[in-house]
């Protein structure tokens, strides 16, 4: 699957996601406002457990379990196309 969530916060956040009713269990990664990866969490499904940024995000992509480290991507990895993404009217 190459397919998640992009989430979008109007100005960087200490945020925090948990996977109440999902049945598979996702991955999420933070992204900083320069779309620098931040880290890395792995949820599990239906459980209050929160994940949360290190540091202030601006972005939050979920996808499903393992995408990112069999896609590469780690450490100093960064989100492409933002300039897009902000551009575009919500």
């Amino acid at each position: 699957h190459n397919s998640g969530m992009l989430f979008l916060y109007e100005r960087p956040v200490i945020e925090c996601m948990w996977m109440k009713t999902p049945l598979i269990p996702p991955s999420v990664a933070f992204f900083d406002e320069a779309g620098k990866l931040i880290n890395v969490a792995q949820m599990q499904p239906q459980t209050d457990d929160s994940h949360c940024t290190a540091r202030p995000a601006s972005y939050a992509l979920e996808m499903e379990q393992g995408w990112f480290a069999r896609s590469g991507i780690g450490a100093g990895a960064v989100l492409l196309g933002l300039d897009q993404l902000k551009q575009r009217p919500r």
